[in-house]
């Protein structure tokens, strides 16, 4: 049974080692947090081991089950099950009523995504949110990545457009034409976190730019105005 050490770190409780969950266990896992897994497939548990002790192979995901391999005892969990909705849900259930602070659940589809809600999940839709991903990447070829944190806050990663270059930051105001705000710059591997209003923009700068989805569609096609 796992239990909580005394320590200032998060621990991550992942049910699930599917494509999803298995490629969020490693990223954790090389990011140094500390980690249980849970899984019905001995193999894939096997392989989690080599980055984690607390890997279990789980063949019943009931409450009693769940909380011998003791993941009440995380900070965060998440339901890495998505096809099985019955199995989702229920898992979720039973995580949220341990009274862990963070259940995060996988969902398959809106119906879905709206009962783990209820239930008191944080959802996720990781294919969803790869497609919207890669349509802003594909909307200019300037987007080098795109996150939406909810439906009016949405963050852009570009490389700097040339209208804006030797401009500077109060000369655009993206604020006001766009309601777009400054998060960082970044050039030559230096990130500039706090922008300051006479900055001028360079020549390979990339830019991260936070506002709403609409916000950052004005601001791809003024940028790509020639006039």
């Amino acid at each position: 049974m796992f239990k909580k050490a005394k320590s200032d770190k998060l621990i991550y409780g992942i049910v699930g080692l599917g494509r999803f969950g298995n490629a969020l266990a490693m990223e954790l896992a090389q990011a140094n947090a500390d980690l249980i897994v849970l899984d019905e497939n001995e193999e894939k548990i096997r392989e989690l081991r080599e980055v984690t002790e607390n890997a279990y192979v789980v063949k019943k995901l009931d409450k009693k089950t769940l909380l011998e391999t003791g993941i009440q005892n995380c900070d965060v969990a998440i339901v890495c099950i998505g096809e099985q909705m019955d199995t989702s849900i229920l898992t979720t259930l039973n995580l949220v009523s341990m009274g862990i602070p963070t259940v995060i659940a996988k969902a398959a589809s809106a119906e879905h995504g709206m009962i783990l809600e209820k239930l008191g999940a944080e959802v996720v839709y990781p294919e969803r949110d790869m497609a919207i991903r890669l349509a802003n990447r594909l909307e200019t070829s300037r987007v080098l990545d795109f996150v939406q944190l909810s439906e009016k806050i949405n963050v852009s990663k570009i490389q700097v457009p040339q209208k804006l270059i030797d401009r500077t930051v109060v000369e655009i105001n993206l604020r006001q034409r766009f309601g777009l705000n400054i998060i960082a710059v970044e050039n030559a591997g230096m990130v500039m976190e706090v922008v300051r209003p006479d900055y001028t923009f360079q020549k390979n700068d990339i830019l991260f730019l936070a506002g709403s989805k609409g916000g950052l569609h004005k601001f791809n096609e003024w940028s790509n105005d020639k006039n």
